[in-house]
Parts: structure tokens; C-alpha cells; sequence
């Protein structure tokens, strides 16, 4: 039986027909020329090699931005197309941006959340980075600002909508009213419940991804996601507030964070029964 003539290689995650004994140094000048990092199936390497069937190669030219094209194609490549396209779609809102709402946002920017609505009146603070998602040089930005930033450097291509301002109820429609999710992540109580109130009575349709109980430095497991009421969702212990003596402490806070957006990815594709956690 003679031999394929054609080998199957993967490019940056793009599958592609090339000649059999095609060499790495081929494919770098035919797809990326000025790369200065080669990895093969995993492996950075060095020296010219010919490549096989089912070979993965990433190209990497140190501290360019990849397109939009291929970063998407390296997305797709970790989440599947039909994944993917969903959240590429979705619209999430995010009120409040400290702790959980900055873990919040970076996950699902990463997850390739396609449109991220960041509402917050706050300024970046020194005591804000034992668990915030923000650095020493942004301290006295606006945190919709700061996070912004920081979510460009993950993925530029997320589109962000930003409110640095108190969300009140009378405007919790016209913030979240496109929106697939709303995530909430204050610290105050009554702002808590001030919004559950309005999304309710204003946007009974939408999911809202709410949290409560999560200071310390308790176990983890009890950190758990229930359904509480209709569409709303609910993160935490119940009990953990923040008192002297059990702050909110990075590691809780990221434990919470990850569970809400988990909850997201979930409810954007379909994943949670219209009977669970109930």
C-alpha cells in the first residue's frame, strides 16, 4: 500500500494538510516567519525536525498579541466549537468588582465570555489586595477601570461595558436588562438585597448568581452553589460574615469566585435542570 503523500498537523491549533517530511522550519516559515519560540506536542524545541501525522506545533513570537482569528482557534481548540460559540454569544453582568467580582471576571474572560458588564463606584484601595484581583501600581484607580485593564491583557477581545458608579434599584434594569446572568458580589447586606429585590421585580427572567458566607479561612467544602429561589442561585456557607478576628481572606473569597462562575458557564449552556438544587 503506498504512503500518504499528505500528513494531518495541527498549527496554533488550526488543522492543516501538509507534505509528508515536512520540517519545523517549513511550517514556521509558512505560517508565523518572524516566531522565536517553537513548541512540538508540548515541548519547546530548538533544532529542526521533520514533523509527523497528528503532530501539534505552536508558533510564539515573544510579546506579540495574537489575532482575533487565533486566539479564538486557541479557545475553541481548549472548550470545543459548540462550548465555545455559546459563551462567545453571552452577556454577563457583574455588580461589584472587589474580591469575588474581580475572580468572577477573569474567569469568565478566559472562559471566552464574549460581552462583560463591570458596575462599581469603588477606587482601588491597599487593603484591597489580600484578595483582589489587582495590582500595586493600579491603587487609586477606579476598580472597573483597573479590572478593565487587567482583562485586557488576558483577552483583548472581551467586550466590556463599564458603570463606575452605585447601582441603585432604578437602575438595575437599564444596566442588566441585555444580559444573560447578573453575578452579585457586594460586601454590603443591604446592597445584597437591594438588588435581589429589583432583579425579581425588574428581571425575573434572568438568572442571578448571588453569594453569602464566605469570610475566614473555614473548610472548603462548605463552601457550596443552591438554587434558593426560581432562577436565583445562591454561593457560600450562609453564616461566614466578616467579623474581627475572620476577614475575607484571598483563598475563601477565590473558592466562592469560582463556584459563581462555574454557576455562569453552567446556566449560559444549558447545564443546570430547570429542578436542581431545589
Amino acid at each position: 500500500m503506498a504512503e500518504a503523500s499528505t500528513i494531518e498537523v495541527r498549527v496554533n491549533e488550526q488543522l492543516t494538510q501538509l507534505p509528508r517530511r515536512t520540517t519545523l522550519h517549513a511550517i514556521r516559515n509558512q505560517f508565523k516567519p518572524h516566531a522565536d519560540l517553537t513548541i512540538l506536542n508540548g515541548f519547546p524545541v530548538a533544532a529542526d525536525a521533520a514533523v509527523a501525522n497528528g503532530d501539534e506545533v505552536i508558533l510564539i513570537r515573544r510579546g506579540e498579541i495574537p489575532s482575533p482569528d487565533e486566539l479564538e482557534a486557541l479557545l475553541v481548540a481548549r472548550h470545543s466549537p459548540g462550548v465555545h460559540e455559546r459563551l462567545k454569544r453571552s452577556t454577563v453582568g457583574i455588580a461589584g468588582c472587589g474580591g469575588l467580582g474581580s475572580n468572577v471576571a477573569i474567569s469568565l474572560a478566559r472562559s471566552g465570555v464574549g460581552k462583560l458588564i463591570l458596575v462599581d463606584f469603588d477606587l482601588v484601595e491597599p487593603s484591597n489586595l489580600n484578595r483582589q484581583q489587582y495590582f500595586v501600581d493600579q491603587i487609586g484607580l477606579p476598580k472597573v477601570e483597573a479590572l478593565a485593564a487587567n482583562l485586557g491583557r488576558i483577552n483583548p477581545y472581551v467586550d466590556l461595558v463599564l458603570y463606575p458608579l452605585r447601582l441603585t434599584k432604578s437602575a438595575v434594569s437599564q444596566v442588566f436588562d441585555h444580559c444573560a446572568v447578573v453575578v452579585e458580589c457586594f460586601d454590603d447586606p443591604a446592597g445584597k438585597a437591594e438588588l435581589a429585590f429589583a432583579m425579581r421585580r425588574e428581571l425575573p427572567a434572568i438568572p442571578l448568581v448571588a453569594v453569602s458566607g464566605i469570610a475566614g479561612y473555614g473548610p472548603a467544602s462548605t463552601i457550596t452553589s443552591k438554587r434558593v429561589l426560581g432562577n436565583h442561585f445562591l454561593v457560600g456557607d450562609s453564616v461566614s460574615a466578616a467579623m474581627p478576628g475572620r476577614g475575607l481572606m484571598a483563598p475563601r473569597v477565590s473558592l466562592a469566585a469560582g463556584h459563581q462562575a462555574n454557576l455562569v458557564l453552567r446556566l449560559l449552556l444549558g447545564a443546570i435542570s430547570e429542578h436542581e438544587g431545589q
